[in-house]
């Protein structure tokens, strides 16, 4: 698994992200690619965005416990998401977005969980799963981006 922590890996990163143009098509899914750059934002503003918390109601005790318990483990876990995977709702982005904004709010989003680094990460909250580690924290995040960067094959 990549360690996003590493400023190598977020440069490797980041100029996949580059290579992204409005023509880039998916070889799965729905989104275009602003849309993409946008949903990949969207497990950074968990950390990044302070308002997140106020904007965002936090799943309540049952559904926290089944997200930890049957979710969890296959966002954060090692192995690849699967094409097609289902989409959590509010992580949804179905309106057009301009691909050069999103691209810079993500790569600002990466560098600043980049710098951050891994011991702000170390038992830091999950506004669904709860407490995680580091490495769950790296896990999810490169994870996520890998998964829709080869969606669109970059």
């Amino acid at each position: 698994m990549d360690n996003i922590f590493d400023r190598t890996i977020c440069d490797a990163h980041i100029a996949r992200i580059h290579t992204l143009t409005a023509g880039t098509r998916p070889q799965w899914g729905k989104m275009n690619a602003a849309q993409m750059l946008a949903h990949l934002s969207k497990p950074y503003e968990m950390v990044c965005d302070p308002n997140y918390a106020a904007t965002h109601k936090r799943p309540n005790g049952l559904a926290r416990f089944l997200l930890k318990s049957f979710l969890k483990p296959i966002v954060v876990g090692p192995k690849p998401y699967a094409k097609n995977s289902r989409t959590a709702p509010e992580f949804v982005v179905a309106d057009e977005r301009v691909l050069e904004v999103e691209r810079k709010r993500l790569i600002g989003y990466i560098d600043q969980v980049q710098a951050w680094g891994a011991k702000h990460f170390e038992g830091k909250d999950n506004h669904s799963f709860g407490v995680m580690s580091a490495q769950e924290w790296n896990n999810l995040f490169a994870k996520h981006l890998d998964h829709h960067l080869r969606q669109f094959g970059v």
